[in-house]
């Protein structure tokens, strides 16, 4: 098992992964802001779906959700249809015209991709997807988990949890910017 110091490093490491997707959205067309990137992403993995669903993939809250469908659906990237089990309820779907931008979109981050990564080797990058794939499944899926309980400050922890941690420790992981990965789902080869 790895020691603290490399955990608290990984954790500052992890940090850089927010410049990736800064990128990554730098390079977006004005048209498909992030969120409407995500929604053309999640109906590429996933196919057609309901709304529900979406929000649920997104881990957003359903007028958000909303407002991203509205988005794309204005620009004719994708169809909704009523639902034959449920007439309330609509199943969104890409059209021809969503996955030529999917397509585009995946163009523009494989380009990004393959610029700054010139450097490294095919083994590396091969490497990289498979700790990054690893690390996803470590950590499973956000959405179905409650978030593990965090002590106060200072407290020990619940019977049961990590130790807890020392002073220093404790002030060093203030300082540290939080990594937070959200639920673009980077770690695919389709845009973020």
């Amino acid at each position: 098992m790895a020691e603290q110091a490399q955990f608290e490093e990984l954790a500052r490491q992890l940090s850089a992964v927010g410049a990736v997707k800064r990128d990554l959205a730098r390079i977006l067309p004005h048209e498909c802001p992030a969120g409407s990137a995500a929604v053309l992403t999640l109906l590429g993995r996933h196919g057609s779906m309901r709304m529900s669903k979406l929000a649920e993939l997104l881990a957003v809250d359903m007028s958000v959700t909303s407002r991203h469908v509205a988005h794309v659906a204005e620009r004719g990237w994708i169809e909704r249809s009523p639902d034959p089990a449920d007439k309330r309820s609509r199943i969104l779907r890409l059209t021809p015209t969503g996955e030529a931008t999917l397509q585009d979109l995946s163009r523009r981050s494989t380009a990004l991709l393959t610029e700054r990564l010139s450097d490294w080797t095919d083994e590396e990058v091969e490497q990289l997807i498979r700790l990054m794939t690893r690390l996803s499944a470590s950590f499973g899926d956000c959405r179905a988990t409650p978030p593990h309980p965090r002590p106060a400050v200072g407290t020990a922890p619940a019977q049961g949890s990590p130790k807890a941690t020392t002073g220093s420790t404790l002030a060093s992981a203030a300082r540290a910017p939080t990594p937070v990965l959200d639920a673009l789902e980077p770690t695919t080869r389709t845009p973020a």
